[in-house]
Order: structure tokens, then C-alpha cells, then sequence
């Protein structure tokens, strides 16, 4: 049998984030290799196929990469429909060009499905756009992180450069990172949103200024984070907290009152489920620690 490789964008955390050409890609899958992040409920799509977990972490064992890519060969070679499902969208840094390079020269059939990457689904969650006309024409999406011998990462030009920047992989060095950026020219004054698992139900949103970057950075908790960069973060982000949660409550609302006249309990508690927002802010009217609760190794490049 020879099969093909789906790499297949599983978003940033939110099962309804996903696209409905992922979801039926799953429900046909006959094997699905995913990523560590990828949620529990999103793996239940795939219902007939087996799982394996090959997902990398950084500082947590994982499996090599070229491992990885023998793999998904050899289960071309057995199975019809192959996914590799990787969080948020496989061509945001998740190291799908050497997959696909590694199959290709194998002659194996291989399609990619796009994903919703993180910072799409922060900046939705602050109901801020990444582009506000009049103040961000570009966007830029960058890391410091680079593999073992692999060149230098030009991000800091890139975020220099941009309107807006996300940052992946860096609050482990955040100091670092804001150091490097305010001495190459960035204001310190420049607004920051710290985002940690955005979409999800525990998402936590820090906000502050570029200098503060050190500070937000250690007070997240462990789970995947964004650090989001420009002046489309300022007073704008703490309006969009707000406006966000003013939206999720409304829809908190019509939907118990759906099941109050049907007298039956949701049958989508993934979608459904309401999400407590903790927002923290240092720069905004709102009062610091303040909660919107109505309803979430690389090498390290030089600084230079």
C-alpha cells in the first residue's frame, strides 16, 4: 500500500479551532503521530486510528526528528491516510519543510493542511488586530531559538522592522530578549501582552510595556506562550479584554437559556464551555491583578 502523509494544523489549543478538512482528516485517519500539545478532545476525532505521541517540548524528552520522519514513511508504506498533527499550523515553526523534504525524497505523497498558529488566536482572544489600520501595516513572525548548528536568527531585525511582532519560545528568555531589543532601538515604552494558552480555558493574558517583559514572563505558569509586540497592544488590548469577555458572557447566556426551554444539557462542552480570562495589566485604568472572568532546546541565538 502506499499512503499519504497529511501534516495537519491541529490550531492552538481550542477544538473547535480546527478546520473541517482536519477534522475529517482525522475522523479517516488510520494512524496519527501528534504533537505533546495537542488536546485530548481533538485526538477523540480520530476515533478508528492509532495515536502516537511524538511531540517535542522544550527541556522534556522527545523523539528525534529524523526518527520522526523514518516513521512517517514507514507508515505510508502500511496505511492509507497518515497524519502527523502538529499544534497550531505546521509551517509556523513547526519544522515541517524537513518533513516533508525527507518524504518527498522518498516518494511519498505528502499535503499539508493549514492551522490557526498562536498569535492569530491571542490576538483574537483581545479582539485586537494585528494589522489596525493606521498604526500596523506588518506583521512579523519570529524566534530566537535556532538548532545546533544551524545560522543565526535574524529576529530582532525582523521585529524591528515589523508594526507588530509575535514572539515564539522566547519567555524563557525573556530578559534576554527584551535587553537586545530596546539596545538595538526599541522603545522600552513599546506595549507587550504576555498570552499563555491561548484559546484554551485557562488562558492568562499579561500586559505591560517591552521593559517589563522580565517580570510578565516569570509569572506565567508553564503552559505554551506568545509574547506579542507593537502599539496595537496598548490601550486597544485592555478595551479588547473586555470586549471579548462581554461576547463570551452573551453567548454563555443564549446558550443556558437554549437548554433551559430544551431542558437538555449541551451536547458540545468543548465549544460551549465558558472561559475565565486572567488579565493582568500595569499600564490601563484596570487595577493590577485584575481578573476578566467570564468565561488561558533550541539554542538560544547571540544578541548581536
Amino acid at each position: 500500500m502506499s499512503g499519504t502523509v497529511y501534516l495537519v494544523g491541529a490550531g492552538p489549543g481550542a477544538p473547535d479551532l480546527i478546520t473541517l478538512r482536519a477534522a475529517r482528516l482525522l475522523g479517516e485517519a488510520n494512524i496519527v503521530f501528534h504533537d505533546a500539545l495537542v488536546p485530548q478532545e481533538i485526538l477523540l476525532i480520530a476515533s478508528k486510528a492509532e495515536k502516537i505521541a511524538v511531540g517535542k517540548r522544550c527541556g522534556r524528552h522527545s523523539s528525534a526528528q529524523m526518527f520522526i520522519n523514518k516513521r512517517l514513511a514507514d507508515a505510508a508504506a502500511k496505511h492509507r491516510v497518515v497524519v502527523r498533527l502538529k499544534g497550531g499550523d505546521p509551517s509556523i515553526f513547526g519544522r515541517a519543510h524537513e518533513e516533508i523534504s525527507f518524504l518527498v525524497s522518498n516518494q511519498v505523497r505528502v499535503e499539508v493542511v493549514p492551522g490557526v498558529t498562536a498569535a492569530l488566536a491571542a490576538s483574537a482572544d483581545l479582539a485586537v488586530s494585528l494589522t489596525r489600520r493606521g498604526i500596523a501595516r506588518s506583521v512579523a513572525f519570529v524566534t530566537p531559538r535556532v538548532g545546533h548548528g544551524e545560522r543565526e536568527s535574524a529576529w530582532i531585525a525582523s521585529v524591528l522592522a515589523a508594526d507588530t511582532a509575535a514572539i515564539y519560545m522566547g519567555t524563557g528568555e525573556a530578559a534576554a530578549i527584551a535587553a537586545a531589543l530596546i539596545a538595538s532601538g526599541k522603545p522600552g515604552r513599546t506595549p507587550i501582552a504576555v498570552v499563555e494558552n491561548a484559546s484554551l480555558s485557562n488562558m492568562k493574558v499579561l500586559r505591560g510595556i517591552l521593559r517589563e517583559l522580565p517580570e510578565l514572563a516569570a509569572r506565567t505558569e508553564g503552559g505554551p506562550t506568545l509574547i506579542l509586540l507593537g502599539e496595537v497592544y496598548g490601550a486597544t488590548a485592555t478595551a479588547g479584554c473586555f470586549q471579548a469577555a462581554y461576547g463570551v458572557l452573551r453567548n454563555a447566556i443564549q446558550i443556558a437559556k437554549r437548554n433551559r426551554a430544551t431542558n437538555q444539557p449541551s451536547d458540545h462542552s468543548a465549544i460551549d464551555r465558558p472561559r475565565k480570562v486572567q488579565s493582568t495589566t500595569a499600564h490601563s485604568p484596570v487595577p493590577e491583578n485584575s481578573v476578566c472572568s467570564v468565561r488561558d532546546s533550541g539554542k538560544f541565538s547571540s544578541m548581536k
